[in-house]
């Protein structure tokens, strides 16, 4: 009968353990200079990167992806896990428009970010047309 009792233990200790994992939060907002409307079938990509390896692909830390609501400015919100922030890492917010498969705005210049939630909020990224 003693059984019982260590694995009722066994099992609140498991359950304490896993507490949420705490989350960071950056918003902002998507622009572009042109004056020009988007198509309805826009959407848009926006995402928080950890940019500190130059010989390796960006690791993707949080991402928003959906249709566009709207026009310009485009409103975005990323959470991403805290735990998964590295001291003496870099990080960069990377967004970008595409319409049916094709790109049409995306940022041309790294827009970093320190996300202890020290920078301006909300967060404005410039995005620029690509031309085919």
């Amino acid at each position: 009968m003693k059984t019982l009792p260590v694995i009722a233990l066994a099992g609140l200790l498991a359950a304490c353990s896993t507490l949420p994992t705490p989350m960071g939060r950056l918003d902002g907002e998507v622009f572009y200079l042109q004056r020009m409307a988007l198509p309805p079938s826009a959407t848009l990509n926006v995402s928080l990167q950890d940019v500190s390896r130059a010989d390796a692909p960006a690791v993707v830390l949080a991402q928003q992806s959906g249709p566009v609501q709207g026009q310009v400015p485009l409103p975005f919100t990323l959470r991403y896990p805290v735990d998964q922030l590295q001291p003496g890492h870099r990080y960069a917010i990377s967004a970008r428009i595409e319409s049916e498969g094709r790109l049409l705005f995306i940022n041309t210049e790294q827009h970093s970010v320190s996300p202890d939630g020290s920078d301006p909020q909300p967060l404005r990224i410039r995005v620029n047309p690509v031309h085919p």
